[in-house]
C-alpha cells in the first residue's frame, strides 16, 4: 500500500532527489529562471518556496537551516540579501511555473520556473482595466469626457488659424 507517499520521486534514489532539487534552487536563486521539467519544476517548487518564506527572517538560525537545505554560502547570500527584501510583503507565490511544450527528443512537458518579483517583462506590463459587461455609468462618463478633451483640443488650432 502506499498510504501518504504523495510526493514525486522523479525516478531517482532518496539521496540523487535531494541533491538534485539543492541544485535547482541554487541555480533558480542565482539566475532567477531556469528550464526543466514541468514535473521537476513542481517539485521545485514546494522545495525552493518554504526556504524563500525562511529568508524573510534574516538570523543566524534561519541562515543555517537554509544552508542546509542548498550547500553553498553564495545562494545564500543572495536569497539573504537580494530575493527577501523584494519578496518582502508577498505572503507566498514567490515561483512561477509556464509551460513551453515538449521536449523533442522524448516528448517530456517543458517549462521554466521563475521567481515572481524578477521578472521585467511581467512588471512592466501595465495592468488591464477590468471591464464589466453591467458598468453603464464607466461607458456613459467616457462618452461625456470625449467631447470634452476634443473642445479643449480644437480651441489652440482656432487660435493658430486667427493669428
Amino acid at each position: 500500500m502506499r498510504h501518504n507517499k504523495k510526493f514525486n520521486h522523479l525516478g531517482r534514489t532518496a539521496s540523487h532527489r535531494k541533491a538534485m532539487l539543492a541544485n535547482m534552487a541554487v541555480s533558480l536563486i542565482m539566475h532567477k529562471r531556469i528550464t526543466t521539467t514541468l514535473a521537476k519544476a513542481k517539485e521545485l517548487k514546494k522545495y525552493a518556496e518554504p526556504l524563500i518564506t525562511r529568508s524573510k527572517e534574516d538570523t543566524t538560525n534561519s541562515r543555517r537551516v537554509v544552508f542546509s537545505y542548498l550547500q553553498n554560502k553564495y545562494a545564500v547570500t543572495e536569497l539573504f540579501k537580494v530575493i527577501a527584501p523584494k519578496v518582502a510583503d508577498r505572503p507566498g507565490g514567490y515561483t512561477r511555473i509556464i509551460k513551453l511544450g515538449t521536449r523533442q527528443g522524448d516528448a517530456a512537458p517543458i517549462a521554466f520556473i521563475e521567481l515572481v518579483d524578477f521578472d521585467e517583462n511581467m512588471a512592466k506590463a501595465p495592468k488591464a482595466v477590468k471591464k464589466t459587461r453591467r458598468s453603464r455609468k464607466s461607458s456613459s462618463s467616457e462618452a461625456a469626457e470625449a467631447p470634452a478633451t476634443e473642445a479643449v483640443a480644437e480651441t489652440p488650432a482656432e487660435e493658430d488659424k486667427e493669428a
